[in-house]
């Protein structure tokens, strides 16, 4: 099996996006060279080692519509995605997908949507493993004291993201 890439230049960085061929399939801070050896080892535990091709226009549809959403055209995404991960990152990022633009929640909310309360410290660790930057928009979760703690890409990329949601 190939899995295809193409990157695309954004106002936090650069983003490598990924595609089985039909589906997006991951979404990365930085360029390919940056996540190569993480995509590696994400990839062998779901695809049994694929190589990685690049072709931009496997992934254009995506990239077009990031576009739109920094030029504030767009709030949504559309893109047919497959989310690869253990069932509980699964209904975590589902959740994190219930929380509206320009708004924010905190870990603890979130594992209280998934009606697993207690499990704040695992809900962190699922948001972490988001594969959807920007497009499961993990930037929204925030600290139980209003603060911005950790964030994949950085803290700077999440405020950006978070002013640019709040205009």
């Amino acid at each position: 099996m190939n899995l295809y890439y193409g990157e695309m230049e954004s106002p936090v960085g650069t983003l490598t996006i990924v595609s089985d061929g039909e589906r997006v399939v991951r979404i990365d801070y930085g360029t390919f060279a940056d996540v190569e050896v993480k995509l590696q080892k994400w990839s062998a535990r779901y695809f049994n080692q694929p190589a990685f091709i690049e072709k931009p226009e496997k992934v254009a549809h995506a990239a077009a519509e990031l576009g739109d959403y920094f030029q504030e055209k767009r709030r949504d995404f559309t893109f047919d995605v497959a989310f690869y991960g253990t069932p509980f990152q699964q209904k975590v990022w589902q959740a994190l997908n219930d929380i509206p633009y320009g708004d924010t929640k905190t870990y603890k909310d979130i594992a209280q949507a998934i009606n697993n309360p207690k499990a704040v410290r695992a809900v962190g660790g699922a948001v972490n493993k988001n594969p959807f930057s920007i497009v499961v928009p993990c930037h929204r979760v925030i600290g139980a004291n209003g603060k911005m703690v950790g964030y994949g890409g950085g803290l700077d990329k999440k405020e950006y993201l978070l002013t640019h949601e709040a205009q």
